[in-house]
């Protein structure tokens, strides 16, 4: 009996951005339909607007509701007004406002059972009304209300870096850095790698603060008094982790390779060297919730907005990786249930283990 295909709940982002773009590209392509089922939370006129716009061979089926959702099919649930207005590559309240009805909708569907994994097109949360969204980002509000401990998680192929702290201002980095912090961001990460990513023992990097990693203290003191001792503490605890690691050194030598992870002290930190290497493929996954959500790595990008030029490859393989992290959630789930099965399958040997405990300044 072939498997259910997995149900895909996807909130269109802003409107004058290139969500829509970007979802009737990825499901103009027959495979993706055959793959999962696409159920859109947004507006069956703008999806229509969008359509004509770039001549999209994707066609697409209205549904009441998501229960409704119909395998092989690009499904759009209605969640905004009727009367809509798209000011292509414009920042509006009217977008802000549709962006959140469509998360808060999904949401709402997700408690239901009605999907299986949530993808989310990217919105600027200036747009929001004040007091309506309280909230970072979506992250911040999904753990609102599914509970758990973010982690995001920026991905391409192999490359994996964490984000210790998120949005918050570079003042306001180095007295968030703790090492209670540090150690349960590990945790985190270190099972999100085992659980949602099939690696049996996962190679952890965790970078520097300060330049050269401090230098002993001589260019700041976070490594010798936080940073080191959570990594020492983690490690006695089972966790594979190695560093701290400046960043420069570690991604300019190609040394991150030898890693199944990074854990990156800011937003900044990890974001640079990701989106260098991977903006156009490259993914956002939150670790530590309940419920599975990716996003593209890109934003709303309004200077794209409605020219037919934005490329659907990170949308389209943040809808993979929805699917394999699902998968492999439910294989951890089974082999939890039967402990005598083998939990993991892992194609590397630990040959080149010895490299990783080099200490810094041979890194850089």
């Amino acid at each position: 009996m072939s498997e259910k295909k997995i149900r895909i709940g996807i909130t269109h982002g802003d409107i004058n951005g290139i969500g829509y773009e970007v979802i009737l590209k990825t499901f103009a392509n027959e495979q993706m339909l055959q793959l999962c089922t696409p159920i859109v939370y947004g507006s069956p006129k703008v999806m229509t607007y969008y359509r004509k716009l770039f001549n999209s061979r994707a066609n697409f089926t209205i549904k009441r509701s998501a229960q409704d959702a119909v395998a092989g099919q690009l499904n759009v649930v209605n969640v905004c007004d009727d009367e809509v207005r798209v000011t292509l590559g414009q920042a509006t309240p009217e977008a802000g406002k549709m962006a959140l009805q469509a998360l808060q909708a999904a949401v709402d569907d997700y408690k239901k059972g009605y999907f299986d994994v949530l993808v989310t097109a990217p919105f600027n949360k200036a747009t929001i009304p004040v007091g309506e969204f309280e909230f970072p980002g979506h992250s911040e509000y999904l753990t609102s209300q599914f509970g758990g401990t973010p982690l995001t998680i920026m991905v391409k192929d192999d490359i994996r870096i964490a984000l210790l702290t998120g949005h918050i201002p570079f003042t306001h980095i180095a007295p968030s850095i703790t090492r209670e912090l540090i150690e349960e961001k590990l945790r985190i990460f270190y099972a999100s790698l085992q659980r949602d990513f099939d690696i049996s023992t996962p190679r952890i990097a965790v970078l520097s603060l300060n330049p050269h990693a401090g230098v002993n203290g001589l260019l700041g003191t976070e490594e010798k008094e936080v940073i080191s001792p959570a990594i020492k503490a983690m490690s006695e605890k089972g966790v594979v982790c190695y560093g701290p690691y400046s960043v420069d050194g570690l991604m300019g030598s190609g040394q991150f390779a030898h890693f199944d992870g990074i854990l990156a002290m800011y937003h900044d930190q990890g974001m640079a060297p990701f989106k260098t290497l991977n903006l156009e493929d490259g993914l956002n996954f939150t670790a530590g919730l309940p419920i599975v959500r990716t996003a593209p790595a890109h934003g709303a990008a309004y200077p794209l907005a409605g020219k037919g030029e934005a490329s659907e490859s990170s949308f389209r393989q943040a809808v993979y990786m929805a699917i394999d992290v699902f998968r492999s959630r439910k294989r951890y789930e089974e082999a939890e249930r039967n402990p005598l099965r083998k939990m993991y399958f892992d194609k590397r040997d630990d040959s080149d283990k010895l490299k990783l405990d080099s200490p810094d300044e041979e890194v850089l």
